[in-house]
């Protein structure tokens, strides 16, 4: 791919990311106009509306797995993943705002749920590891986690990245930390 196709295609991405999370009706049209690309250029590419969206799912998945890697979930001391972990997923959803909860296509579902079972897998060590409880309900942790997150990359944005993690970090120990 082009250079030029290169940097067009990540602002059509960037761009639907933003403004889908805002308004999910939000019109091919309209997302071409605001990347400033024609949107024939963006029909070429992606057909529909949701062809787009999953394209967009796809790159925010590409962003998290990447993220997952970094923080070394399986090998590194668990707070240290823990704090890396939620810093670069902070930068993520800041770049790639939508809703992985709205994924549609089967492909992308599937990377998803891998994804969620490595982050369960996780917080399962956390639990083994004395860093979390070990009485909470299934998923507990994870979807605190995922709040969290979303809470520091959303809702705060005054916040870094790395004082977003931090918060999350303290938080989610703090309050899940042992008994």
């Amino acid at each position: 791919m082009r250079a030029d196709a290169a940097r067009n295609l990540d602002a059509v991405l960037q761009t639907g990311a933003r403004l889908l999370a805002q308004d999910p009706g939000t019109s091919i049209a309209a997302i071409a106009t605001a990347a400033g690309v024609d949107r024939r250029t963006v029909y070429r590419r992606f057909t529909t509306r949701e062809a787009l969206l999953t394209a967009v799912h796809a790159a925010k998945l590409d962003a998290c797995e990447a993220v997952v890697a970094e923080a070394r979930l399986a090998e590194a001391p668990v707070l240290v993943a823990l704090h890396r972990y939620a810093e670069g997923i902070i930068a993520a959803s800041r770049r790639w705002p939508v809703d992985l909860q709205q994924v549609q296509d089967e492909a992308v579902a599937a990377r998803l749920a891998a994804l969620l079972e490595q982050l369960d897998a996780f917080l399962a060590r956390a639990a083994r590891a004395g860093t979390i409880r070990t009485d909470l309900p299934d998923r507990w942790a994870r979807s605190l986690l995922v709040h969290l997150t979303n809470i520091a990359a959303h809702e705060m944005p005054e916040l870094t990245t790395a004082q977003g993690a931090d918060l999350v970090t303290r938080s989610l120990v703090g309050g899940l930390g042992p008994a």
